[in-house]
Order: structure tokens, then C-alpha cells, then sequence
């Protein structure tokens, strides 16, 4: 009898969870939470139903991880920008440098969503579902990237860089809030603004915008 390598294995079940974890956000993107249904999936994976539930558990499971995969992805790219900042002490009292960061930063996270429609559209169902599935597996994704931004912020508000009444809490949320409902409305943006307007310059219109809500005015 054959024995499959464990190497070979590792690298199967690798590729079965992607392609379930895609076709599950295929259809959470399509259909919402609710009316999305573990057989629908099972047959846009090429997979079966058991083989499903033997790798996440059940359709609440599965949701978590497809939300977690794209939290772990944002936070990836968004870390390969600000983690080597922290090394360099003059970012968080740089007028300039600081606000080239947060540029970059804001144009990253608008840029993930633009290229992740489906991920806009699952956020779209859980607003419109008064985010109650996300609440129940939120205590699931990491906090420490979020404490980290709030560390550095602390710095740059020590250093005078940001409005007085800055809230570092409100405003990572906003940032993804604001990025996220414009994307979701871009087929109605594209419709009122027919040209007038290209995507580029609404992103740095949102850009100048967000920061203006974060940094004082220079002297």
C-alpha cells in the first residue's frame, strides 16, 4: 500500500481550506450570513458538505475564518508600512513625516478594499444586520496591532501633531467606516459623478479629509 507523504498532505488540505474559505466568501459576499447556505458552498468549492464541517466546524465557524483571513491580510500590509516607522523616533514628532505615514496608511486600507469587493460587501451585510453575527466572534481577532497604533498616536499627541481632541479609538474606526461605505456606494458614486471625478482623486479627497480630522493645522 501507497503512503501519501505528510508534506503532500499539509500542502492538500492547504489548498481544500483556500478553496473553501474562497467559495464561502463568494457566497457570505452574495448572500449575507443569513442567506447563505453551506450547500451552495459546498458546490462553488467542489467540496462536500462533511469535508466542510470537518475543517470549520459549522457555517459560524466558517464565517470567523473568512473574516479572519482578510483581518490577518490588512494587518499584514498595514504592519509591513508602520512597523519599520517605529524604529525611527523622528516619525512621531515629524509634521511631514507623520503626515506621509498616515497618507500611506489610509491609501493602503482604501486600495485592500477596492481590490477586496467581497469583503466590502460582507461589511455592507453586517451593517445592514446591525453587526450582530460580528459581535459574536469579534473577542476572535487580535488587538495588539490596534495597540500598537495607539501607542505610536499617543507619541505624535505628546509631540502636538494631533487636534486636542483626538481619539485614537474613534478614529481607527472611522478610517475603515469611511473607506468602506464610499467603496460600497461606488457603482452610485461612479453614476452621479460620470467622469467628473476619477477614483484616484476621490481617494485623496477622502485622504486629506481623514487627516484633517486627525492633525492640528500647521503653523
Amino acid at each position: 500500500m501507497k503512503t501519501i507523504p505528510q508534506e503532500k498532505k499539509v500542502r492538500d488540505s492547504q489548498k481544500t481550506r483556500v478553496a473553501i474559505l474562497d467559495a464561502a466568501e463568494t457566497v457570505f459576499a452574495q448572500s449575507g450570513f443569513a442567506g447563505a447556505r453551506i450547500e451552495v458552498i459546498a458546490k462553488t468549492s467542489g467540496y462536500n458538505i462533511g469535508l466542510i464541517f470537518r475543517y470549520f466546524g459549522d457555517k459560524l465557524g466558517l464565517y470567523t475564518e473568512v473574516l479572519k483571513r482578510s483581518d490577518l491580510e490588512i494587518s499584514g500590509v498595514l504592519s509591513g508600512i508602520f512597523t519599520p516607522l517605529l524604529l525611527d523616533e523622528t516619525v512621531a514628532s515629524d509634521d511631514h513625516q507623520f503626515r506621509t505615514l498616515l497618507e500611506t496608511i489610509i491609501r493602503t486600507f482604501f486600495d485592500y478594499l477596492l481590490a477586496h469587493p467581497h469583503l466590502v460587501r460582507i461589511l455592507t451585510w453586517e451593517m445592514a444586520d446591525g453587526w450582530q453575527m460580528f459581535a459574536k466572534i469579534a473577542g476572535q481577532f487580535p488587538s495588539e496591532n490596534s495597540e500598537q497604533f495607539e501607542a505610536f498616536f499617543q507619541k505624535t499627541w505628546r509631540a502636538g501633531l494631533l487636534r486636542s481632541d483626538y481619539a485614537p479609538k474613534i478614529q481607527f474606526s472611522l478610517v475603515m467606516q469611511i473607506c468602506h461605505v464610499y467603496l460600497a456606494y461606488l457603482p452610485l458614486n461612479q453614476m452621479l459623478l460620470s467622469g467628473e471625478e476619477s477614483l484616484v482623486k476621490a481617494r485623496e479627497y477622502l485622504v486629506n479629509f481623514i487627516i484633517a480630522g486627525i492633525m492640528r493645522k500647521s503653523e
